[in-house]
């Protein structure tokens, strides 16, 4: 177990340090369990390993990201985002629609994906009223990556979830009788929107906003409506016996995803007769995200099979006893601070089994911990610049746009941002899942 303990630190420490190459840090991280598999280590054989990847989780991702895609070729961001701003009295009112508008996309769409829909409208609605854009698309970015855990596509920390957990779409809405964690984001939307009033209680300038955006193409948003309802759909189809049907169930939200994607690239390319969609959907897919995923399903794997899993939920259970609140807040807060300079994804992949042994050792339902951890390991990037790949994001569009973006422009909105979320999905998680 010391081995493969030592070999996880190094891989974690090195994807830290060189995020450049992450995803294939975590691949030769799994090449090693691998190897030390076939060498009789550890009980690892290189089908365990594969069959340890979560191929419908990859499959959602690359499906919803090619739809995205094609959703924001088709213009219908820019035209929703401007419908919205020409209804609100002032700057005030822009920036925190703008932001919740960014925040109710992101719960269908990746959160990088929303700040490149949304960013161009909060600059162009800056430099039209003459205001700095660095506090709007900072107001921005921390909204993204709120309400990505709304869904179970909101995110691929959603997605993680969704799929470990043996989760549905509706599950997050509504499970086991109880309102599910999607109104506990909602409800820390609605004070991280009271915090960016706050924020900009100063901003009262009137706004003048005409909707000019033109959408020629709707079929990109029956598409992406249309995913969302067939997973939806598909949350009621009951599980077969048969062992090949069995196979394509499991994997049915990605085979929609991907499926409603390539007709969306085939109609496209046969519309414009080139391959200029399919090349952009391909150049728009996040390949580090999947490799990085694919190696760490198995390199979770592997640590598991050696045992540190469970010696990890030991020490969380002896700090905590059998006291769950304290085992929740641990979890929650401690999400929060490390989430503010680690990548969300690597850490919410490695907790989620390590939450799932806890609770079996407490004798409790998991669903509490699950949510805890999902709430403080997204909303926890908010708290600095680095803290998740939307934010970084924005602030490279801003640069690119010749802004400075000091430390202290980000601070000023993402600490109370990120305050207001925290306690109010924590407060809620533990009132309706906590008993």
């Amino acid at each position: 177990m010391i081995l493969a303990l030592c070999i996880f630190v190094v891989i974690y420490i090195l994807m830290l340090t060189l995020q450049k190459y992450r995803p294939w840090i975590a691949l030769s991280g799994a090449a090693v369990f691998i190897v030390l598999g076939l060498f009789g280590v550890y009980e690892f054989s290189p089908v365990q390993a594969l069959s340890a990847v979560d191929y419908n989780v990859l499959l959602m991702i690359t499906g919803t990201m090619g739809l995205v895609t094609l959703f924001i070729e088709s213009k219908m961001p820019a035209l929703l985002a401007e419908g919205l701003i020409a209804r609100v009295p002032n700057v005030k009112w822009a920036v925190t629609v703008l932001a919740l508008f960014a925040g109710v996309v992101s719960a269908f769409v990746d959160n990088v994906a929303t700040v490149l829909m949304v960013a161009p409208i909060g600059l162009a609605i800056s430099r039209k009223l003459k205001i700095s854009p660095v506090p709007v698309l900072i107001a921005i970015a921390v909204s993204s990556n709120l309400q990505g855990a709304a869904t179970m596509v909101g995110d691929t920390t959603s997605m993680l979830l969704g799929s470990f957990a043996d989760m549905n779409f509706l599950d997050f809405f509504w499970m086991n009788g109880k309102p599910g964690i999607f109104w506990g984001v909602e409800l820390g939307a609605v004070f991280s929107c009271i915090a960016l009033l706050v924020l900009f209680r100063k901003d009262k300038q009137p706004v003048s906003a005409k909707v000019e955006t033109k959408v020629t193409d709707y079929f990109p948003t029956v598409l992406l409506v249309g995913a969302v309802g067939l997973l939806i759909v598909s949350s009621f189809l009951p599980e077969p016996s048969d062992a090949v049907l069995l196979n394509i169930y499991n994997i049915r939200s990605g085979l929609i995803c991907m499926t409603l994607c390539i007709v969306g690239v085939i109609r496209a390319c046969m519309q414009k007769r080139s391959f200029a969609t399919l090349k952009q959907v391909v150049k728009d897919l996040d390949k580090d995200t999947l490799l990085l995923l694919f190696g760490l399903f198995i390199v979770i794997e592997g640590i598991k099979t050696a045992g540190v899993i469970d010696a990890v939920a030991d020490l969380f259970y002896n700090f905590a006893g059998d006291n769950p609140f304290l085992l929740y807040t641990l979890i929650v807060f401690a999400s929060v601070i490390l989430s503010a300079f680690i990548d969300n994804i690597p850490y919410v992949a490695t907790m989620l089994p390590v939450v799932q042994s806890i609770a079996l050792l407490m004798g409790a339902e998991p669903y509490v911990f699950y949510f805890g951890l999902l709430t403080g390991a997204t909303l926890g990037g908010n708290l600095t610049p680095i803290g998740a790949s939307a934010n970084i994001a924005a602030i490279g569009i801003l640069r690119k746009n010749g802004e400075t973006v000091r430390l202290r422009d980000f601070l000023r909105i993402g600490v109370p941002f990120t305050l207001s979320a925290v306690l109010a999905g924590y407060i809620y998680i533990w009132i309706v899942w906590g008993g």
